[in-house]
């Protein structure tokens, strides 16, 4: 997807929930260990709440013990924007859906092999496609 998906803020809240919207709208993050995918280990791809653009396959989700859904890579690159975040008194790199600018999550770089790479991701910024 190359194209932005624009939509008014009303729009937005019609179509999420108030926790969904607080994480993707407004760079929320749910507390930790309560997300509905942290444990989750079903095969199938994850995608984003807002625009359902696959993201993550299953095969990349590890247990980080960090308390959100981990993931050593996204599906392709380019899905996904960085953008830093000085945050909280913290140098952190912020995750984005390209497509929709949905606030994912922060990607860190302390990852599993080959990548290196902790994708530290919301489960409310997530649905699932099972396979």
């Amino acid at each position: 997807m190359t194209d932005k998906l624009v939509k008014t803020d009303s729009q937005w809240r019609d179509q999420l929930n108030d926790e969904q919207y607080r994480v993707t709208r407004n760079a929320g993050t749910e507390s930790p260990f309560t997300g509905q995918y942290v444990t989750h280990n079903q095969d199938g791809t994850y995608i984003c709440i807002c625009c359902e653009q696959p993201l993550f396959s299953s095969n990349a989700k590890f247990d980080s013990g960090c308390g959100w859904p981990s993931f050593s890579n996204l599906i392709e690159h380019g899905l996904a924007t960085h953008h830093q975040d000085l945050g909280l008194g913290m140098d952190r790199t912020e995750v984005r859906c390209q497509h929709c600018d949905a606030h994912l999550g922060h990607v860190f770089d302390d990852g599993p092999a080959p990548t290196g790479l902790r994708y530290c991701i919301n489960s409310a910024a997530l649905d699932f496609d099972e396979k």
